[in-house]
């Protein structure tokens, strides 16, 4: 007893994060375009191992290279995040899903609970710290401003490049706590140099500050930044040009696409408040205004919040914007939002005081709120995944069993469907792409997943619905989301089988 006492002591806060975490994956296992090049290379290296031929991104390369260092071989430096490790720790889940002819979604939650895992011990790594620096009412707070947000625990379980490299700065941040500014800086190199060379832009002014403060000295800065990155470089262009098959830098190439060639504001632009006005207010909640009374209230979070909140208004001059973008400075402002909470807290019997106090507690409640709100939405938006999932349920051709030939057009790809979705044989997969809609009746499909509703030569069987915006009315909740038929799937009207089965129906 006294055992699970101290676990509980030791751990609960882990345990917290990561029962959140978990709930997230089960809730919403799927992954987005943004998410695919990661998924698919994890998905490749449990199923294809050696085989690269037989990979994914060999097919469809993406607009850009990604690294496989964080997939296949980075359990080198100081932290064991990589997906070789999340690879390793759901090999067992992978192994016994295909013995006992288990949907490979079983993987997919696996995978993506080991990367969560991962990420939370980063993170721990940094609250105990806190701790260390601020007392234990602030890291509570820290971990109660964590847990009623949404983004963090919902993103830090997603193959996303800006998670791998969120694991990183998370490890900066502890190093930075404990004066280990030699390590924080080569934390932040290895992340730039291999998952995201934006962070850069943060790199840049917590090294000025360290230089500033007299922390450092730049001749051995210089030197030992150099040196890291001129390992890591190594690391990345010897293990990616081997799996991309080219001679390849693949930060690099991003960086130029992104930076130099400004190509990212393709995907849609934004106005340089937005970070400030949009992202930042969504992904804090009840942090954000505390994490700025935070500045005020004790005078050491400043040398920390300033590189930091640096980082952001750099990164606002990029026209993209995305929230996941700057998810790695949201550990900094959440200390500073627990550094006010604790101070508000600890006062609340004084007059003023006492009404913030009445206030912040009010605040916590409407987060918590937004943040299931956040999640419904959020649980709507893989309709695609959906829809394979009800396909594989009541598609299976007793008559025909060979004759399952599945083609996915590009905004299923985009909103849900991954390798991991697929099943085995005698399923079969296409995601060809480019095909005009008028052709679909001259091949040969059992079925398509598609956003369009009506195919010459298919009849449409069953559609899904996905999150579209939200309605605000009269009661409780205020709030309620709308959602609208986002994907079809649609049966051979030769196969007499498929036209003769109940189908729900679109």
């Amino acid at each position: 007893m006294a055992l699970s006492s101290n676990s509980m002591q030791v751990y609960g806060y882990d345990l917290l994060l990561g029962f959140i975490a978990a709930f997230y994956v089960f809730m919403a296992p799927f992954t987005k375009v943004e998410e695919s090049f990661n998924v698919q290379a994890m998905h490749d290296i449990l199923y294809h191992r050696h085989h690269i031929e037989q990979y994914d991104h060999l097919e469809f390369p993406g607009v850009v290279p990604r690294t496989f260092i964080g997939k296949d071989s980075y359990a080198i430096f100081s932290i064991a995040f990589s997906s070789i490790l999340v690879s390793a720790l759901a090999s067992p889940v992978a192994l016994a899903a295909s013995l006992l002819q288990y949907p490979k979604l079983y993987s997919l939650y696996a995978v993506r609970l080991a990367l969560g895992f991962i990420i939370l011990s980063s993170l721990r790594f940094f609250r105990i710290q806190i701790r260390k620096n601020f007392g234990s009412q602030v890291e509570a707070f820290f971990v109660i401003l964590t847990a009623i947000q949404f983004h963090m625990l919902f993103y830090c379980t997603r193959p996303l490049p800006n998670i791998l490299a969120f694991g990183l700065v998370n490890l900066a941040y502890g190093y930075w706590f404990q004066r280990r500014f030699y390590a924080a800086l080569n934390s932040l190199v290895f992340a730039t140099i291999v998952f995201r060379c934006d962070i850069l832009l943060l790199v840049s002014p917590l090294g000025l500050e360290l230089l500033l403060t007299r922390s450092i000295s730049l001749r051995k800065a210089v030197i030992s930044c150099v040196i890291a990155a001129s390992f890591f470089i190594g690391l990345t262009v010897m293990v990616d040009s081997v799996m991309w098959r080219r001679m390849l830098w693949p930060e690099l190439e991003v960086f130029w696409f992104n930076s130099v060639l400004n190509r990212s504001s393709e995907w849609g632009i934004h106005a340089f408040h937005w970070y400030f006005t949009s992202a930042l207010p969504r992904s804090l909640l009840v942090a954000y205004p505390l994490s700025v009374l935070g500045l005020f209230l004790d005078r050491r979070i400043r040398i920390y919040v300033i590189p930091v909140l640096s980082f952001v208004t750099l990164y606002s001059k990029l026209p993209h914007k995305e929230l996941r973008f700057i998810i790695s400075a949201l550990p900094i402002f959440n200390l500073s939002a627990a550094i006010a909470a604790s101070r508000i807290y600890n006062n609340r019997k004084k007059s003023l005081w006492k009404y913030l106090n009445i206030a912040m507690l009010g605040l916590f409640l409407i987060s918590l709120g937004c943040t299931i709100l956040t999640f419904m939405a959020s649980y709507e938006n893989y309709p695609s995944a959906h829809a394979l999932n009800a396909l594989h349920k009541m598609g299976y051709l007793e008559h025909n069993p060979n004759d399952s030939w599945v083609h996915i057009d590009t905004f299923s790809a985009m909103n849900g469907i991954s390798r991991f979705c697929e099943n085995h044989e005698p399923w079969r997969y296409s995601k060809e792409e480019g095909i005009p809609i008028q052709e679909f009746q001259q091949r040969n499909f059992t079925y398509l997943l598609s956003e369009h509703a009506q195919i010459n030569g298919y009849k449409c069987l069953l559609s899904t619905t996905g999150f579209s915006g939200t309605r605000l009315h009269v009661g409780f909740p205020p709030i309620s989301l709308v959602k609208k038929p986002k994907v079809y799937v649609h049966g051979n009207t030769y196969n007499d089988e498929i036209i003769h089965r109940n189908w729900p129906g679109c």
